[in-house]
């Protein structure tokens, strides 16, 4: 298949269903082909081992087998439980909730009516056929959510579609509200979805809820013969709430793709800058950093259109524009997690993240976003101390009032571990201490409410006050309801890549 990756990297991964245990939290790094994965660490065997033993004993003790166990609130709990022994206490957790069923109930039926607007979703349409897409769930439970290979769906094309996507958004987290995003490769016929198929889709599920369930983006393709043509018909058909753009190219041929492009191109870039503000869509989602590990080497013409080098220009020209970073930029970890780690211990510095950071402060703009989604869900994993400092780098950049709740499923499964992880990690005192940062503070608190929904209502001009009386009785809600009184419990599965023990 395409991807960031060379033939002989994917050859030594594996499909993460594929591997036996089924966890609540990934006990391995997966990836969703932008990246490469690391193999599981001797931290992430501890972690599993620990948390083998706590299904095993308080599974026992409810009449639960293992797998039964981490299906629900208190198999969930446990995972925090098991990362805060071998990490240290990085997430906050009652180990009440991890052996008595009302004690994780109540705490989740606490934060159920939280508000989580996710801005980086994805599935395919049912006519798509590239199986290559597959590499997206081939590369994912071995390395951070192991439970894919006994999951109802299999490892076919099904579990990106809709039927699947809705279950895993809706139904099995408390995602609220949420923005349908794509890709635009260089092939049209391997893109996920059309520009018309993301507004249908939306279209389906705000038709099915009775309510405003799903944004949605149009993408862009700067230099692809005929790209402001579509910008043109787009404006005036398909109305998108926000547009989404790769600065390297295909997001799945980096190392072949032919039109990389710069945000601050004055001659490319700026007409359509005039034609979105002058249409009101003014939210512009760009992909940045998950590069691969040797991308100096590897992509040795593009990696800088990865970095954010080329946003301080354009943000300071265009302060009607919030340009919105996916995945904050972070390159993700060259070697192992530890040396990031240490690195930024060191000398304060996260590569392309403190880059992204300092924009505000360093030239004067107020219009740049951070949207942490992957980046989030691969460090809480592999190295939670590293996503302390990844967050706290952000909140003392650009701002908490500046950084966008994302997860990029339907690739990792159900967002809701990482919501979880999200509302129970701290910034450990020693390191709010050395480097100035601010506590996250609780889970429904002023930093992390913002981040994972205020936020994004603010700048998708959310009607709160509508949501609040339409969401908890619309038509998803409705069947959410009878599904969970269905009693399966939450799937465990992710869909992607990763490397095999």
């Amino acid at each position: 298949m395409g991807s960031y990756l060379s033939e002989q990297e994917l050859a030594r991964l594996a499909p993460a269903e594929e591997a036996a245990f089924q966890s609540p939290v990934p006990t391995q790094m997966i990836t969703n082909c932008e990246f490469n994965p690391l193999p599981q660490t001797e931290q992430q065997r501890k972690v599993e081992g620990r948390l083998k033993d706590i299904a095993d004993t308080a599974g026992r003790k409810l009449g639960l087998d293992r797998r039964g166990f981490l299906r629900t609130g208190c198999g969930m709990a446990a995972a925090f439980v098991a990362m805060n022994d071998v990490y240290g206490p990085l997430f906050k957790i009652d180990a009440a909730e991890a052996a008595e069923p009302d004690a994780a109930a109540a705490r989740s039926a606490g934060l159920s009516k939280q508000f989580i607007f996710d801005d980086q979703l994805h599935f395919v349409r049912d006519d798509y056929s590239y199986e290559g897409l597959l590499g997206l769930g081939h590369w994912a439970a071995e390395n951070w959510n192991p439970a894919m290979k006994k999951e109802a769906v299999g490892m076919t094309l099904e579990r990106y579609k809709f039927a699947n996507f809705l279950r895993e958004i809706y139904f099995d987290s408390d995602t609220k509200i949420g923005l349908l995003s794509g890709a635009p490769f260089d092939d049209p016929s391997k893109w996920l979805l059309s520009n018309d198929q993301i507004k249908q889709a939306a279209d389906t599920v705000n038709r099915v809820a009775g309510s405003r369930r799903l944004l949605y983006h149009s993408l862009i393709t700067p230099k692809q013969p005929g790209w402001m043509d579509e910008v043109d018909r787009v404006i005036a058909d398909v109305h998108p709430t926000s547009w989404k753009g790769y600065t390297i190219g295909d997001p799945l041929a980096v190392k072949t793709t032919r039109y990389p492009w710069r945000l601050d191109d004055e001659t490319l870039m700026y007409p359509f800058y005039e034609k979105a503000v002058r249409a009101g869509i003014t939210n512009i989602c760009i992909h940045k950093g998950l590069m691969p590990r040797d991308y100096e080497t590897s992509t040795p013409n593009v990696w800088h259109y990865a970095t954010v080098e080329d946003l301080p220009k354009a943000a300071k020209d265009w302060p009607q524009i919030n340009f919105i970073i996916y995945h904050s930029a972070l390159r993700p970890f060259l070697e192992d997690t530890q040396a990031e780690l240490d690195e930024f211990e060191r000398t304060g510095y996260i590569r392309w993240v403190s880059d992204l950071a300092a924009i505000p402060d360093k030239h004067g703009v107020k219009n740049v976003y951070a949207e942490i989604g992957t980046s989030f869900a691969v460090s809480a994993v592999s190295n939670p101390r590293f996503c302390a400092a990844f967050l706290g780098t952000l909140v003392k950049g650009v701002g908490y009032d500046h950084i966008l709740w994302g997860t990029d499923s339907v690739w990792y499964g159900s967002p809701q571990w990482q919501i979880e992880a999200f509302r129970r990690l701290e910034i450990p005192e020693d390191m709010q201490k050395k480097h100035g940062f601010a506590p996250l503070g609780a889970a429904d608190g002023q930093v992390k409410g913002a981040i994972l929904g205020y936020n994004g209502a603010r700048l998708y001009a959310l009607d709160l006050r509508a949501a609040a009386d339409q969401l908890p009785y619309d038509g998803i809600a409705q069947r959410k309801a009878a599904y969970l009184d269905q009693g399966e419990g939450r799937s465990n599965t992710a869909y992607g890549y990763v490397v095999p023990a």
